[in-house]
Protein backbone atom coordinates (compact mmCIF):
# COMPACT_ATOMS: atom_id res chain seq x y z
CA UNK A 1 0.00 0.00 0.00
CA UNK A 2 1.08 3.60 -0.63
CA UNK A 3 -0.24 6.88 1.28
CA UNK A 4 -2.89 6.63 4.20
CA UNK A 5 -6.49 6.92 4.60
CA UNK A 6 -6.23 10.16 4.41
CA UNK A 7 -4.18 11.21 1.21
CA UNK A 8 -5.39 12.29 -2.11
CA UNK A 9 -4.64 10.92 -5.40
CA UNK A 10 -6.29 13.13 -8.40
CA UNK A 11 -5.16 11.88 -12.09
CA UNK A 12 -5.68 14.71 -14.64
CA UNK A 13 -5.85 13.29 -18.41
CA UNK A 14 -6.43 14.56 -21.39
CA UNK A 15 -4.93 15.29 -24.65
CA UNK A 16 -2.56 18.14 -25.76
CA UNK A 17 -3.57 21.74 -24.41
CA UNK A 18 -7.09 20.38 -22.53
CA UNK A 19 -6.23 22.42 -19.68
CA UNK A 20 -4.89 19.91 -17.54
CA UNK A 21 -2.00 21.65 -15.81
CA UNK A 22 -4.23 24.95 -15.88
CA UNK A 23 -6.38 23.22 -13.77
CA UNK A 24 -3.71 21.02 -11.57
CA UNK A 25 -2.12 24.52 -10.85
CA UNK A 26 -5.63 26.40 -9.95
CA UNK A 27 -6.17 23.30 -7.10
CA UNK A 28 -3.17 23.40 -5.38
CA UNK A 29 -3.18 27.26 -5.59
CA UNK A 30 -6.36 26.60 -4.06
CA UNK A 31 -5.62 24.13 -1.30
CA UNK A 32 -2.30 25.73 -0.56
CA UNK A 33 0.80 23.49 1.26
CA UNK A 34 0.78 19.73 1.56
CA UNK A 35 0.01 19.30 -1.88
CA UNK A 36 2.37 17.58 -4.08
CA UNK A 37 1.67 18.23 -8.43
CA UNK A 38 3.66 15.75 -10.67
CA UNK A 39 3.23 16.60 -14.11
CA UNK A 40 4.51 14.51 -17.03
CA UNK A 41 5.67 16.83 -19.22
CA UNK A 42 7.94 18.46 -16.48
CA UNK A 43 9.05 14.72 -15.57
CA UNK A 44 9.35 13.21 -19.50
CA UNK A 45 10.68 16.16 -21.14
CA UNK A 46 12.51 18.24 -19.03
CA UNK A 47 14.38 16.03 -16.37
CA UNK A 48 15.00 12.63 -18.49
CA UNK A 49 14.37 14.75 -22.30
CA UNK A 50 12.87 11.40 -23.69
CA UNK A 51 9.53 11.42 -25.96
CA UNK A 52 6.81 9.69 -25.49
CA UNK A 53 6.73 6.29 -26.21
CA UNK A 54 6.22 2.70 -24.96
CA UNK A 55 8.16 1.49 -21.48
CA UNK A 56 10.52 4.55 -21.63
CA UNK A 57 12.40 5.60 -17.96
CA UNK A 58 9.64 8.54 -17.37
CA UNK A 59 6.50 5.99 -16.57
CA UNK A 60 8.63 4.45 -13.77
CA UNK A 61 9.54 7.91 -12.54
CA UNK A 62 6.23 9.46 -12.97
CA UNK A 63 5.07 6.28 -10.25
CA UNK A 64 7.88 6.74 -7.87
CA UNK A 65 7.22 10.66 -8.05
CA UNK A 66 3.63 9.97 -7.22
CA UNK A 67 3.97 7.03 -4.18
CA UNK A 68 6.90 9.13 -2.52
CA UNK A 69 4.84 12.19 -2.02
CA UNK A 70 1.99 9.93 -0.88
CA UNK A 71 3.87 8.12 1.30
CA UNK A 72 5.49 11.36 2.68
CA UNK A 73 1.77 12.52 3.01
CA UNK A 74 1.58 14.57 0.66
CA UNK A 75 -1.77 14.92 -1.56
CA UNK A 76 -0.83 14.61 -5.28
CA UNK A 77 -1.98 16.07 -8.19
CA UNK A 78 -0.80 13.98 -11.50
CA UNK A 79 -1.61 15.69 -14.78
CA UNK A 80 -0.24 14.87 -18.19
CA UNK A 81 -1.83 13.35 -21.13
CA UNK A 82 -1.20 9.72 -20.02
CA UNK A 83 -2.27 7.33 -23.26
CA UNK A 84 -3.95 4.70 -21.23
CA UNK A 85 -2.05 2.62 -23.86
CA UNK A 86 0.94 3.25 -22.54
CA UNK A 87 0.61 4.65 -18.87
CA UNK A 88 -2.99 2.52 -18.19
CA UNK A 89 -1.48 -0.06 -16.66
CA UNK A 90 0.86 2.39 -13.95
CA UNK A 91 -2.12 4.39 -13.32
CA UNK A 92 -4.31 1.45 -12.29
CA UNK A 93 -1.96 -0.22 -10.18
CA UNK A 94 -1.21 3.20 -8.38
CA UNK A 95 -5.12 3.23 -7.68
CA UNK A 96 -5.09 -0.26 -6.49
CA UNK A 97 -2.41 0.57 -4.02
CA UNK A 98 -2.87 4.37 -2.65
CA UNK A 99 -4.67 3.42 0.64
CA UNK A 100 -6.78 6.49 0.55
CA UNK A 101 -8.77 8.40 -2.54
CA UNK A 102 -8.18 8.15 -5.78
CA UNK A 103 -10.53 10.19 -8.58
CA UNK A 104 -9.29 10.16 -12.35
CA UNK A 105 -10.61 12.78 -14.66
CA UNK A 106 -10.32 12.93 -18.37
CA UNK A 107 -10.63 16.24 -20.07
CA UNK A 108 -12.66 15.58 -23.02
CA UNK A 109 -11.82 18.38 -25.41
CA UNK A 110 -12.99 18.32 -28.92
CA UNK A 111 -9.54 18.77 -31.47
CA UNK A 112 -10.81 22.09 -32.68
CA UNK A 113 -11.00 23.80 -29.03
CA UNK A 114 -7.56 22.31 -28.13
CA UNK A 115 -5.87 23.49 -31.05
CA UNK A 116 -7.45 26.29 -30.64
CA UNK A 117 -5.83 26.60 -26.51
CA UNK A 118 -2.78 25.80 -27.36
CA UNK A 119 -2.54 28.75 -29.86
CA UNK A 120 -2.31 30.86 -26.73
CA UNK A 121 0.21 29.23 -25.51
CA UNK A 122 3.37 31.54 -24.99
CA UNK A 123 5.51 29.10 -26.55
CA UNK A 124 4.16 27.83 -29.31
CA UNK A 125 5.86 23.83 -29.98
CA UNK A 126 3.75 22.03 -31.83
CA UNK A 127 1.97 22.54 -35.03
CA UNK A 128 -2.41 22.23 -35.88
CA UNK A 129 -1.15 18.91 -37.84
CA UNK A 130 0.95 17.46 -35.31
CA UNK A 131 -1.54 17.85 -32.54
CA UNK A 132 -4.07 16.27 -34.96
CA UNK A 133 -1.98 13.10 -35.11
CA UNK A 134 -1.31 13.33 -31.47
CA UNK A 135 -5.66 13.48 -30.71
CA UNK A 136 -6.91 10.80 -28.94
CA UNK A 137 -10.82 11.00 -28.53
CA UNK A 138 -11.91 9.77 -24.86
CA UNK A 139 -9.08 7.55 -24.43
CA UNK A 140 -10.67 6.58 -21.15
CA UNK A 141 -9.15 4.20 -18.89
CA UNK A 142 -12.56 2.59 -17.96
CA UNK A 143 -12.66 2.65 -14.06
CA UNK A 144 -16.26 2.87 -13.59
CA UNK A 145 -15.83 6.33 -11.48
CA UNK A 146 -13.74 8.00 -13.99
CA UNK A 147 -15.39 11.65 -14.35
CA UNK A 148 -15.52 13.58 -17.51
CA UNK A 149 -14.84 17.40 -17.75
CA UNK A 150 -16.16 19.20 -20.70
CA UNK A 151 -14.96 22.15 -22.56
CA UNK A 152 -18.91 23.82 -21.02
CA UNK A 153 -17.11 24.11 -17.34
CA UNK A 154 -15.21 27.50 -16.41
CA UNK A 155 -12.05 26.60 -14.66
CA UNK A 156 -13.22 28.05 -11.18
CA UNK A 157 -16.40 25.62 -11.72
CA UNK A 158 -13.75 22.40 -12.22
CA UNK A 159 -11.29 23.04 -9.25
CA UNK A 160 -14.79 23.59 -6.94
CA UNK A 161 -16.29 20.22 -8.53
CA UNK A 162 -12.41 18.55 -8.09
CA UNK A 163 -12.29 19.84 -4.44
CA UNK A 164 -15.82 18.63 -3.58
CA UNK A 165 -15.42 15.55 -5.23
CA UNK A 166 -12.20 14.63 -3.42
CA UNK A 167 -13.27 15.32 -0.33
CA UNK A 168 -10.20 18.19 0.00
CA UNK A 169 -12.34 20.04 2.60
CA UNK A 170 -9.90 18.84 5.40
CA UNK A 171 -6.53 21.21 5.05
CA UNK A 172 -3.89 18.83 3.59
CA UNK A 173 -1.95 16.26 5.66
CA UNK A 174 1.13 16.96 7.24
CA UNK A 175 4.07 15.56 6.23
CA UNK A 176 6.24 13.91 8.88
CA UNK A 177 9.24 15.65 7.06
CA UNK A 178 7.65 18.71 8.14
CA UNK A 179 8.86 20.74 11.43
CA UNK A 180 6.03 20.61 14.08
CA UNK A 181 7.27 24.75 14.09
CA UNK A 182 7.23 26.91 11.47
CA UNK A 183 10.06 30.08 11.81
CA UNK A 184 9.22 31.81 8.98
Amino acid sequence: MVGSPQTRLVILRGNSASGKSTIAKRLRERLGRGVAWVEQDYLRRTVLREHDRPGLPNIGLIDTTVRYALDAGYHVIADGIFGAERYGEMLRRLTDDHAGVTKHYYFDIQLEETQRRHQTKQLITVSPETLSKWYHHRDLLGFADESIITADETEEQIVTRLVSEIGFCDPPVRSRFEPAIHLE
